[in-house]
């Protein structure tokens, strides 16, 4: 199994940029599917991004544009690059991972129930 953890969200405002991080320790010689989630206040996980062993990234249509996954495979180390800040993206964002399926990471939706791992969170607030 791995153990993930979050960082660098805050507050910025409307328009601004935000590189979140989530470290991944545990038994990482496994491959997995890495994705993006978010919780806005009152509102079910929204999935953002998935990025498989290789480097290979897939969005959700209506994610697709100021959001950017990647990944340091040296670092152990998966990133989130958030542009053109919206109030809208006010939300905890988690990183997840789930056992990579013989089909890839891209055969299903992005779906919370999907994922094996979990990070904490880390709040990520946009004013206007």
């Amino acid at each position: 199994q791995v153990q993930l953890a979050e960082s660098g969200g805050g507050s910025v405002q409307a328009g601004g940029s935000l590189r979140l991080s989530c470290e991944v320790s545990g038994n990482t010689d496994k491959s997995y599917c890495m994705s993006w989630f978010r919780q806005a206040p009152g509102k079910e996980y929204e999935g953002i991004a998935t990025i498989d062993s290789d480097g290979s990234a897939n969005y959700p249509d209506s994610m697709k544009g100021r959001f950017t996954i990647s990944q340091d495979n040296a670092k152990k180390t998966l990133y989130l690059q958030m542009d053109s800040l919206k109030p809208e993206d006010t939300a905890t964002y988690y990183c997840a991972a789930a056992a990579s399926p013989d089909s890839g990471c891209f055969d299903a939706p992005l779906d919370y129930y999907g994922m094996d791992y979990w990070g904490k969170g880390t709040l990520v607030t946009v004013s206007s």
